[in-house]
């Protein structure tokens, strides 16, 4: 049995994730990179150049605007590959093949720039020249996605386990702006790895060394970054002693409120990433989490950068 959906229905926001100003300038963006693959992997077959005339032989039975159609509901509802198979009307291998082929396009993009088109972030020190440039305080924080287990036996096994969540975890670092819009995330971290220790890996220190007057707002969790960069990487205010007087203990707690809430939007990117339920716990190959994790912030940001 054969269901064919109609495709305007499937191309929907509530599908994909984005609308459809955003689906058609992400189609424009990608189609020339999808086609030079195409066409390469096609020449390695042939071992040479093309026989026939452009256009001849078979024709795709999954166009690409469909390609990307699928790619983006199988990372916003993790529908599985024989299901979106079924609505496209084609083999539950086109998918694979089609998903697999857009899916790779996608975390190379980096993050899209509020209020500047066509310039995006790809690493920690592209964010920071950005927020040199434009007078922004970062956000930083990290999460954790829930992992599969690797097999009893395997080396390695405990690095995925989280001293927090008590489950085997991969941990994403994000940085967000004031408004909470995504500019940038890393390699994910095995979970067993301190949230400090997974951003000194990606050489925060080298960004604060290059860029002494960009701000940093972090949580407790980053404690050490503070102390080795004093002004620039701010946590919560540290509690009075005991004893402290009663004006003190007020002024803590109205410093330690305000920081939380100026650092509660990188809060609210982490959210935008979970919403996508490949990100609510990931049962694929891990391997595979880092660049899924990267295409999703990627797409969120398209989103919030309007």
């Amino acid at each position: 049995m054969s269901i064919t959906v109609n495709r305007a229905v499937l191309a929907h926001r509530l599908f994909t994730g984005l609308s459809r100003r955003h689906l058609a300038r992400l189609v424009g963006e990608l189609a020339l990179p999808w086609q030079a693959g195409v066409e390469g992997r096609r020449h390695a077959a042939r071992g040479g150049a093309r026989k026939r005339a452009a256009g001849a032989g078979a024709r795709h039975q999954l166009v690409f605007v469909d390609r990307v159609v699928a790619t983006l509901i199988h990372l916003r509802h993790d529908l599985p590959h024989s299901v979106l198979g079924l609505l496209f009307g084609v083999d539950r291998s086109t998918i694979t093949r089609a998903i697999a082929e857009v899916r790779t396009l996608l975390p190379g993009r980096g993050c899209a720039v509020p209020d500047l088109p066509g310039l995006r972030l790809r690493t920690m020190a592209d964010v920071f020249a950005y927020a040199r440039a434009e007078g922004i305080e970062l956000r930083l924080d990290a999460t954790e996605i829930q992992v599969r287990r690797p097999p009893a036996g395997r080396g390695g096994r405990r690095a995925f386990v989280s001293g927090k969540k008590k489950q085997n975890t991969m941990k994403a670092t994000v940085i967000a702006d004031w408004r909470g819009r995504t500019l940038w995330t890393d390699t994910l971290r095995p979970g067993r790895m301190h949230d400090a220790t997974a951003v000194r890996n990606e050489g925060i220190a080298v960004c604060f060394q290059h860029f002494p007057d960009v701000e940093v707002l972090l949580d407790d969790g980053y404690l050490g970054l503070s102390r080795d960069h004093r002004g620039q990487a701010i946590t919560p205010p540290r509690k009075p002693r005991p004893g402290a007087l009663p004006g003190r203990v007020q002024q803590w707690e109205r410093d330690r409120h305000g920081h939380s809430s100026d650092r509660i939007t990188v809060e609210h990117a982490l959210a935008d990433h979970k919403r996508w339920k490949q990100l609510s716990r990931w049962t694929h190959r891990r391997d595979r989490l880092p660049d899924t994790y990267r295409a999703i912030a990627s797409l969120v940001s398209d989103r919030t950068a309007a």
